[in-house]
This record gives C-alpha cells, structure tokens and sequence, in this order.
C-alpha cells in the first residue's frame, strides 16, 4: 500500500514582504501578505475554545482576594511570625499624660485671636513718688520758697532782648487756598456778537400768548424757513448717504461678477485639460484614456493658473480703484452741498440787524467753551389754531429751569455738561467666611 504524504507546498498565499512599488500586477490584492492576520485569528478561536478571550471577562473571574491567610506560615517561621510590628509598638504606647480635649467650651478666657494693647497702669504710685512723699513725712523738702528784700514791680519798664526771627514753614493743612487768578476776571459770552448777554432776556411782542399778527405772522415765518432749511440738509444727508450705499452694492456686484467670470474662465480651461473638449452642440467624451502628463505640459499648466491669478489680482485692484474714486466722488458732492447750505444760512443770518443779535441769545458763536455744545433753545411757538382767547385755557411754555441753566451758559459761567443717565455703581468684593473652620469632633 502506497504511503500517503503531505504536500510539498505551502497552503498560505505568497507572501510579498516588501512593496517598493505599486504598479504592475504584483501590487495586486491577491498577493498581499496576510499570514499575520491568520495567526491572530487562529489565536483567537483557540481563546474562545480554551474559555473565552482574558480581556472580557471579569475581575471575579480572574482573582481571588484572600482575606484569612496561609496557617502554615506561622508554623513555619514562628520567630518571625510571634515579633510584633514597630507600628504596633508605637501605636501601642500611650503616654500618662492625658491628650488635648479638641472639644469648643464656652469660657472667659477664650477671645478672638486679637492681642489687646498695653496701657499703662495710672492706679498705683510708683516709687518714686514713694521717696519723696517719705522724705517729704519726714521734714525734708527739695523746694523751698526764700522771700528777698528785692521787690519785683511789674509796671516797669524793661528793655527786652529781641531775638532773631526764625522762618516759621507754612503748614499745608493750615494754608488758606488761593483763589485762581481767572475768578477775578469777567465771564466770556458765548454769543456770536461778543457782547454781554442779560441773565433774562426781555421777550418780543411775538412771544406773547396774546399777541399782534404782524409780529406773530412775522415770528412764524422766520421759524418755517428754520424748519425747512433743517428738513432740507436732513434729506440731502439722506440722499448722500443712500448713494454712498448704492455705490458700494455697485462695486461689490462688480466684484463678484469679475470673479464668477475668473471662476468660469478657469473651469473651461481646467475641462480641456482634463480630456473633454466642448464641441459646439454635443460633448464628445474621448474613448482613450488621458496619459501622464510630461514636464513641458506642466509647466505649460502652472504657468496658466499664474495667470489666471494675476488676471483676478489685477480685477480687484481695479474694483477697489473705482470704489475709491466713487467714495471721493460722493464726499466732494456733499461737501459742495454742505458749503452751499452754510452759505445759504449765513445770507439768511445777515439779514438780522445787530441790535437783535446783542438783545437775543439765539446766535451762538462756534468755538465754544468745554467739549460739548450749547443745548438748543426749545422752541416757543403757538400754531395759529393752538392760539387761545381766555387765559383759563391758556396753556404755559416753556421751562424755567431749562432757561435758567442755559443762560447760565451763555453767560460763560457754567461749563456745558453732558447728562448721565445711570450712576457708576461701586464694584462689590465677594468673600468666603472661615466659619467652616469651626467644626467639632
């Protein structure tokens, strides 16, 4: 009978250790070496038939935890089994004296940690004062009085020595402040004229609840054309505003049209390469497969999308360039405007005679004292259906004190303020008290 014998070859795949390239039919999958994944898989199923994997299952499973001991051990080294321990011994030892009691009572002689300052005692009489007293019992006196024949006249007249005089040097505590040499000087008007301007000014006959109408049609006039003229400089300043908006969504539009058209440009270009060809109405995928591209080619590639990049550089350069020439545009308009309307107002103001200036406070002049403007004079103005025959239904303007503060102003004795709302509140510290400190055992 003919003996049987295992094959000569292996059973495993052909194992290619190192893979120095990935091209050709020996990088295939069928050749990879997969020995080292088998061996963990057979150790595997040997695991799980031996009882399962160790990393699994549980502590309980894998220790056991001795709580008694090993008997034999005492009979065997009984010397060093019967010596206690040092810890023990020092644990063991309690000394006579009795330990601290931890315990908090209540008694006089606790206190808070503070050491109280010394004084001296006044209620004994130091000795000192004892010698003396005695020596004093005794007969004894240090100070005697001896009475003279001279007798001293105190209504005579006696050249006194002068001393030089030594410069006494000024307390600052005790030095009276002086005053700043500007409280001496007068106050400096604030109106446009220079001249004083009354505490009270005295009104026209325009500003009475009563008054004549052509005074009061006159007064109505000159309010309207402020009114207008105010109106007006609003809806220019909205006008310039809307401009400078519609301006930049132009050149932002502008913008990213420039680079879709970037975008675009670099996709058709980026599909010829690629091997598809745009041929009118159809495209035509070619059938042969694109090869590698050689040094020329890419070089030829690199160079285009420089291009490409500076051509998109060079867009936005020039979009932002005509958004500066069109934010220039806008601010020379609405300066030109601007001056126009100055000019406007300072013919309108002209025409006011200069006695109304020196009697009035309604012209200001521009450079004013402090950060902050002069408030604005309300304004005091019945409407012609507003206006009233009885006083019963008369209807009061004004504020005095509002008048009062900003005569004060104009005066230039007070400084224009800005109202503050809300007041600074102190910064509040948190702290943790140490009553936890307190406990009790």
């Amino acid at each position: 009978m003919p003996v049987l014998k295992a094959p000569t070859g292996s059973a495993d795949a052909p194992a290619t250790y190192k893979q120095p390239s990935r091209k050709g039919k020996k990088a295939w999958r069928k050749n990879v070496d997969v020995t080292e994944v088998q061996d963990g898989l057979e150790e595997l199923n040997e695991a799980i038939i031996k009882g399962g994997l160790v990393n699994e299952k549980p502590s309980e499973e894998l220790f056991a935890l001795d709580t008694v001991g090993d008997s034999s051990i005492s009979k065997r080294f009984p010397k060093h089994t019967s010596k206690p321990l040092k810890s023990d011994e020092i644990l063991a030892a309690r000394s006579v004296v009795p330990a601290v009691d931890s315990r908090k009572r209540s008694s006089s002689k606790t206190t808070d940690g503070i050491v109280p300052a010394k004084r001296l005692r006044t209620n004994y009489v130091t000795h000192k004062e004892l010698t003396r007293l005695r020596k004093v019992a005794d007969g004894h006196h240090e100070l005697t009085v001896e009475f003279t024949d001279d007798v001293h006249d105190p209504w005579a007249t006696s050249v006194v020595e002068k001393q030089p005089e030594v410069e006494a040097v000024p307390d600052i505590r005790t030095e009276k402040k002086k005053a700043p040499k500007s409280i001496a000087q007068a106050p400096i008007s604030l109106a446009a004229s220079g001249k004083r301007v009354p505490a009270v000014v005295k009104p026209t006959g325009a500003f009475s609840y009563n008054p004549s109408f052509p005074e009061y049609e006159a007064r109505l006039a000159e309010e309207s054309e402020k009114a207008i003229a105010a109106e007006k400089k609003r809806l220019a300043q909205e006008e310039a505003d809307r401009l400078r908006q519609e301006a930049a969504a132009r050149s932002a539009a502008e913008a990213e049209a420039a680079e879709a058209r970037a975008q675009l440009s670099e996709w058709e270009e980026d599909s010829e390469w690629e091997g598809f060809q745009s041929g009118g109405e159809e495209l035509k995928v070619s059938n042969k497969r694109p090869e590698r591209k050689n040094p020329q080619q890419r070089n030829r590639i690199k160079r285009r999308k420089e291009e490409e990049r500076r051509l998109k550089h060079e867009a936005k350069t020039q979009v932002k360039k005509a958004q500066l020439e069109e934010i220039k545009k806008l601010a020379k308009e609405a300066r030109e405007r601007d001056q126009s309307l100055a000019l406007i107002q300072a013919e309108a103001a002209g025409e006011a005679s200069d006695a109304s200036l020196e009697e009035t406070d309604d012209a200001v002049r521009r450079r004013q004292l402090g950060k902050y403007k002069v408030p604005e004079k309300d304004l005091e103005l019945v409407l012609p259906d507003e206006l009233e025959e009885s006083l019963r239904r008369l209807k009061p303007e004004g504020n005095p004190l509002k008048e009062r503060y900003r005569s004060l102003i104009l005066r230039g004795k007070l400084e224009a303020r800005r109202k503050i709302p809300f007041k600074k509140q102190a910064r509040m510290k948190a702290t943790e008290k140490w009553s936890y400190k307190d406990f009790q055992i």
